[in-house]
C-alpha cells in the first residue's frame, strides 16, 4: 500500500533523512522508532505532502506522488498529530471540527457521521457541542482521531499519537487505533519512542538513527530482544528500565 524508495531531504544546508526506504503491506501497520532528531516523524510528513523538496520515490496504493498531494489523497490517507492540544482549533466546536473535513471532500449526511464518528472513538454525545478546551487530553485526541476517520480513510499516519496524554489513558486510546485499524482494515504507519507500544500494535517496525533505517525487525524479535544492529540493542535496554508496559 505504501512504498518509499532512496528518500533524501535537505533543509537549512542539513541531510535531515539519508536514503530512506521501507514498503508498508495493505491492511498492517508499520512502526517506526528511534531517538528524538532521529527522522521518523520527517517520514511522515514526506508522505503527507509537508515538507517540499522531498527527494526520492513514494507511492500510495501504486500511485507515484509528487511534490504536491490533491484531494484524492488527503481523501485516501489522514494523519493524527502528537499535540491533541495544537491540533485542534480552539474556537471551533467538536461538530464544527467533524464536520469541516466532511464539507471539504463533498461528503453528505454529516449527522450520521458525526454521531457515529463520537461512538467510535468512545466519545459521549453530549461532547459534540463542546470546545477543545472543555475536553480532557485524551478526549482531545479521540476527537483527533475521529476526524481523522470520519472521511473513511485507507490509511493512517501516527505522528507519536500518546506521548502528549497521561499514561492513565495512553493504553486506552492506543487500543482503540488498534480496534479501529483491525475493524476497518487500515493500513498505518505509527511513529514513537516506546518500543513497548510499537512492539504490541506492529507487525514489522524500522530503527531509525542519523536519518537512516538502520534496522527493519519483526514484532515478535523485537519483544525477544533478536535485534543484530547495537542501537537497536541499546534502544531495547533503555525500554526495559525506562518503558511501561505495552497496552493490554
Amino acid at each position: 500500500m505504501i512504498t518509499a524508495q532512496d528518500l533524501h531531504i535537505h533543509l537549512g544546508g542539513n541531510h535531515i533523512l539519508r536514503g530512506v526506504s521501507f514498503e508498508v503491506a495493505a491492511g498492517s501497520t508499520f512502526g517506526l522508532v528511534g531517538e528524538s532528531g532521529s527522522g521518523k516523524s520527517t517520514v511522515l510528513r514526506a508522505i503527507a505532502g509537508l515538507i517540499p523538496g522531498v527527494e526520492g520515490k513514494l507511492t500510495v496504493d501504486g500511485r507515484l506522488l509528487g511534490a504536491k498531494r490533491d484531494k484524492r489523497f488527503y481523501r485516501q490517507v489522514q494523519m493524527v498529530f502528537q499535540d491533541p492540544y495544537g491540533s485542534l482549533h480552539p474556537r471551533q466546536t467538536v461538530d464544527r471540527i467533524l464536520s469541516e473535513p466532511l464539507a471539504v471532500h463533498g461528503i453528505g449526511e454529516a449527522d450520521t457521521r458525526i454521531a457515529r464518528a463520537l461512538a467510535e472513538v468512545a466519545l459521549p454525545s453530549s461532547a459534540r457541542f463542546r470546545f477543545p478546551h472543555q475536553l480532557s487530553g485524551g478526549q482531545r485526541q479521540r476527537v483527533a482521531i475521529a476526524r481523522a476517520l470520519i472521511i473513511d480513510p485507507e490509511i493512517l499516519l501516527l505522528d507519536e499519537p500518546t506521548s502528549a496524554l497521561d499514561v492513565s489513558v495512553q493504553a486506552e486510546v492506543l487500543n482503540l487505533l488498534a480496534d479501529i485499524s483491525a475493524a476497518r482494515r487500515i493500513t498505518s504507519i505509527l511513529v514513537s519512542h516506546n518500543l513497548a507500544v510499537v512492539a504490541h500494535l506492529c507487525r514489522e517496525v524500522a530503527v531509525m538513527q542519523g536519518g537512516q533505517i538502520i534496522e527493519t525487525i519483526t514484532s515478535e524479535a523485537l519483544r525477544a530482544g533478536q535485534a543484530y544492529h547495537e542501537h537497536t540493542q541499546q534502544l531495547i535496554a533503555l525500554s526495559h528500565d525506562l518503558e511501561g508496559p505495552a497496552p493490554v
